[in-house]
């Protein structure tokens, strides 16, 4: 079978269309694909021609401090400023939860490494200043993007990270498409040098690279941007329809480099879907808000420049008659005392002016001030308009009306902050994209070593839990043992022959206790292997199927919450708590076999509160810890409660009876073995003593049937003799000397053994007098 990427061959009544848009047909060019980047950059023009004004008119600085600009009403500053903190307020944080809350270990530990390496991951890659730059975009252009990356120098802690990039609006493209479901290629530029492209590139493409448009980005310099150094834009291109990743660059007629992709995503494409505002329908081209009242805007700067020109004539000036010295001398006088500027004017031919009969004539200043006024009053109701279209109240701008109800101002909140909800949500839906991208990556790339170190999981290795069944397995082995030896000592086959109640009593008090030990270890070693290890944990994250279908990934809020609102909402959620536990309480003490009904009907009250989701965790291990508890105690009546006292005390007599017997027997023991230490001690010194001498007899034998020349000889031999003897004299008496020792360690340990049972017995007496008096008092 042939491989399907395989190029095929060009027919003759191929269009020529197809073939300056289809890259599989010369798979090695990149001018099919530079011209679907054309295509879709011409496509975006319009949008990016849009929102280069959109930027110059919200802040540029060679504007707004030119002195000569018209007056504007920064009514559109005003508004993104009020809606960025409103639609992003805080950074993300990472949740992962299992999907199903059946509270299996494996998925609870796979949840929670996962969701501290996320954490971890945002951190290091400043995932607040990216959300910020993606809110600033969503707010002005009605688009954000983001951009994932997987880089590696090493193994561990800081050599792999994700890195997490921005992408400006003219460095991101797709295919021309209805909706992002329908998108079959994204592209994301880098700009590059060209000894940076050098290092890139002139592997794979040897150098193509330098065939690529270098050049200085002088819009990005006026503004403070960029450097004059000379950059390429290369694209880095993810086709999903043929899974594969090239980067080309316009200038270059090969592709410069071309691979199956570097990560393995559920979604193939390594950018999230971006944040949308408004877009134009058919398509996904955004609309930018602005546009929607950039009437609105027109007209209040058009009323600001006439209020600002009108309010330079409201000045007061008046005419009068130049003829008549004294009364011109008086004005002219008054005029320099009181006032700093020329408010009157002179008028030499005062009968061409009309010949008033007043003094002095003034302009209508009434007429403007009412003009201006009405400008003034014509202008609020256009902004009022503006807060209509954008659905920005006057509580979420920190204005209201001191006459208002309370319902009223909550009404108003609410109808803007739905009016914002679908900026809010795609900020939340794009960080929980992100946080599954960056899950995919790390469990697909990190190494293992990196992913413990990132999340400081302490959860042992298969090889770790093996060793301690097996070191619990040993120790009931060596118990065994034990107990199989203590059996065939020859004290225990004596008390078998002198008492064979007593030694059979111990003997079961034996076969319980190592029985007890066995059931022991085995709780041991369940509770051992139902323990994850991080041999499972790492597999499950690393099974993206599995994942998938068993993971939720979600986020918290990146909304900040109103302080009012959240005291109001703890508030209730504590009444229903405290309205909820006691009957849920009661209920589990009368029959605790309903601890999972109530901890299922506990989490559902809770459901609808925020706080309820991190607490599903401890409701189910309380549950898990009553149903290990078991019945618990009821309360009972007088009669029960003596009866129960009784039983008790009688329990007591019973245990201290045995350990009575315990502690007798184990004397006994203890006397039996102090004796049969004894008599081996001394076998052993009797046997010493003859065979020294039947050795000193045997030598003065030998000695006595010498002969007269060896007399000497004899003698000296016979004195060595009798010089051994005696050493075995001492020895013997060294062994006597020890006997003597051992038997006063045997009395002092009986009379160690009374003192305790008389203290044991007066233990009793206080306890049973404490017992009679707790049952006369409850009689009482």
């Amino acid at each position: 079978m042939a491989d399907d990427k395989t190029p095929k061959p060009i027919d003759d009544d191929v269009r020529h269309d197809d073939l300056e848009y289809n890259p599989q047909l010369e798979p090695k060019n990149a001018k099919a694909w530079l011209n679907l980047l054309i295509e879709s950059e011409d496509a975006f023009k319009d949008w990016n021609d849009h929102c280069d004004k959109i930027d110059e008119r919200f802040a540029s600085l060679s504007r707004l401090s030119h002195m000569t600009r018209d007056k504007e009403f920064q009514m559109f500053w005003a508004n993104a400023e009020v809606l960025k903190p409103s639609i992003y307020a805080k950074p993300p944080r990472p949740v992962v939860v299992p999907k199903f809350k059946d509270r299996r270990p494996v998925y609870q530990a796979a949840s929670e490494m996962a969701e501290r390496c996320v954490e971890v991951a945002f951190d290091l890659s400043d995932i607040n200043d990216l959300m910020i730059l993606i809110r600033d975009d969503l707010t002005l252009a009605s688009r954000g993007v983001a951009w994932c990356r997987y880089e590696s120098k090493g193994v561990g802690y800081g050599y792999e990270k994700i890195c997490i990039d921005f992408k400006n609006r003219r460095d991101f493209l797709h295919s021309l498409s209805r909706n992002w479901r329908e998108v079959t290629w994204v592209a994301g530029a880098s700009y590059l040098t060209r000894a940076q492209a050098r290092k890139r590139f002139r592997k794979h493409s040897g150098d193509a690279y330098q065939q690529a448009e270098y050049r200085v980005n002088k819009d990005a310099q006026e503004v403070g941007g960029a450097d004059n150094r000379e950059r390429a834009k290369f694209w880095e291109v993810w086709d999903k329809a043929n899974e594969r990743v090239l980067w080309v660059a316009h200038g270059c007629e090969k592709i410069l480099d071309e691979d199956d992709p570097h990560l393995e995503l559920r979604n193939f494409f390594p950018c999230p879907k971006p944040c949308y505002g408004t877009v134009q329908r058919g398509s996904l081209i955004p609309v930018p808000d602005i546009l929607q009242y950039r009437d609105q805007l027109e007209e209040i700067n058009l009323l600001t420049g006439r209020i600002h020109a009108l309010s330079d004539a409201l000045e007061a000036k008046g005419f009068y008659p130049a003829g008549g010295a004294e009364l011109s001398d008086a004005i002219q006088t008054a005029i320099s005392m009181k006032t700093p500027g020329r408010l009157l004017v002179p008028i030499n031919n005062w009968a061409a002016f009309g010949g008033s009969k007043e003094v002095i004539i003034w302009l209508p200043v009434e007429q403007i001030a009412n003009t201006v006024t009405a400008l003034v009053a014509l202008r609020k109701q256009v902004i009022e308009d503006i807060y209509q279209i954008m659905g920005l109240s006057d509580i979420m701008r920190g204005a209201t009306d001191p006459g208002e109800t309370l319902g009223a101002q909550q009404l108003k909140t609410q109808y803007g902050s739905t009016r914002i909800r679908d900026k809010q949500q795609e900020l939340v839906r794009m960080s929980r994209d992100l946080v599954e991208i960056s899950l995919e990556i790390m469990t697909a790339e990190f190494d293992d070593v990196t992913m413990i170190e990132m999340s400081q999981t302490m959860l042992p290795t298969q090889q770790m839990q093996r060793k301690q069944v097996m070191d619990i397995q040993q120790d009931i082995r060596n118990k065994q043992l034990a107990f199989q030896k203590a059996q065939q000592l020859p004290q225990a086959q004596q008390m078998m022959q002198q008492n064979p109640q007593q030694a059979q009593q111990m003997i079961q008090q034996g076969q319980q206790a190592l029985q007890q030990a066995q059931e022991g270890a085995e709780n041991a070693i369940k509770k051992i292997m139902s323990k994850p290890s991080i041999d499972q944990v790492l597999h499950f994250l690393r099974d993206n199927k599995a994942k998938a279908f068993v993971l939720d990934i979600e986020t918290d809020s990146t909304i900040m919450q109103d302080e009012q609102m959240e005291k109001q909402q703890r508030t209730e959620f504590i009444s229903v708590l405290a309205n909820l536990m006691p009957q849920l309480s009661q209920m589990i003490m009368s029959e605790p076999k309903t601890a999972e009904f109530a901890g299922e009907l506990l989490k559902f009250a809770t459901a609808p509160f925020r706080a309820g989701r991190s607490l599903d965790g401890s409701i189910d291990e309380l549950v898990e810890q009553m149903k290990a508890k078991g019945d618990m105690p009821k309360s009972d009546d007088p009669l029960t409660a003596k009866t129960k006292a009784d039983a008790q005390t009688e329990m007591q007599k019973l245990q201290y009876q045995r350990e009575k017997d315990k502690s007798e027997l184990d004397l006994k023991n203890k006397e039996m073995e102090q004796k049969d230490r004894h008599k081996a001690l001394e076998l052993q010194s009797n046997e010493k003593v003859e065979m020294l001498k039947m050795k000193a007899k045997t030598e003065d034998d030998a000695l006595r049937a010498q002969t007269v020349n060896q007399k000497q000889m004899a003698d000296r031999e016979k004195h060595q003799a009798d010089m051994v003897k005696k050493s075995a004299d001492m020895e013997a008496a060294q062994l006597k000397g020890e006997l003597a020792k051992e038997q006063m360690l045997l009395k002092r340990d009986d009379m160690q053994a009374k003192q305790q049972e008389r203290k044991a017995m007066a233990q009793f007496k206080q306890e049973d007098m404490i017992a009679k008096r707790g049952i006369t008092d409850g009689f009482a």
